[in-house]
């Protein structure tokens, strides 16, 4: 199957939701590098939408860390700390274990179906080693399994460390990554939420923090 992209799953459709999921893919793949001062009227010209949809993406990029709002000074591409993302990763195997495996338990069948199509498009990845396809995939999986577990409040705290995640695999997958083994990792949760199988996917999603965790000390070592 192809790939899928951020437009195959359900999302709101606001001007600021366009202008986020522009400017979060931009700075996670890093064609806005950390570091970079953005201007909110560069980026309304550069996405042709309005400056107040633009200052509300930057806001909500702020609260997952991707940016820094400084009052007064402009606003800066956060930098990548590799010591700062072990600690993510701390709270991150507690809340993505709980949310794979509310997810199992609550999906529709509709998000069964498409925990499915993911799992394939990420077996897909594996074998063409493509990153982008991975990336697109990380996201939709991400959202599906943030909907699809019922509970706001974990879905709140782990919202706030995805984009993080994945600008920092991002930036150091060639030198220490396994990107199949990261897809195939992917696709097990994927299809254990779709068999309705809870301890399965906490169990996945348990193997997938291993595996990151250790790719993190990599870079650091």
């Amino acid at each position: 199957m192809d790939s899928l992209s951020n437009d195959d799953f359900p999302h709101s459709d606001t001007l600021t939701d366009k202008a986020y999921r522009a400017l979060e893919e931009e700075i996670v793949t890093l064609r806005i590098p950390p570091g970079t001062v953005v201007s909110e009227a560069i980026l309304s010209r550069r996405l042709g939408v309005g400056r107040t949809p633009v200052r509300e993406a930057l806001q909500r990029l702020a609260r997952e860390w991707l940016v820094v709002i400084m009052p007064r000074r402009g606003i800066v591409v956060s930098d990548i700390d590799p010591v700062r993302q072990l600690r993510l990763l701390e709270a991150r195997r507690e809340i993505e274990r709980l949310l794979a495996r509310s997810a199992a338990r609550r999906a529709s069948a509709v998000q069964r179906v498409q925990f499915r199509e993911i799992a394939s498009g990420m077996d897909q990845a594996a074998v063409l080693n493509d990153d982008i396809a991975f990336m697109r995939l990380d996201r939709a999986f991400n959202l599906l399994v943030l909907d699809a577990s019922g509970n706001e409040f974990a879905a709140s705290a782990m919202s706030q460390m995805n984009g993080l995640s994945r600008r920092f695999w991002y930036v150091h997958y060639k030198q220490a990554a396994d990107l199949p083994l990261s897809a195939r990792l992917h696709a097990t949760i994927a299809r254990a939420i779709a068999d309705g199988e809870p301890e399965a996917a906490a169990c996945g999603s348990d193997a997938l923090v291993d595996y990151i965790q250790a790719f993190a000390r990599a870079t650091i070592g």
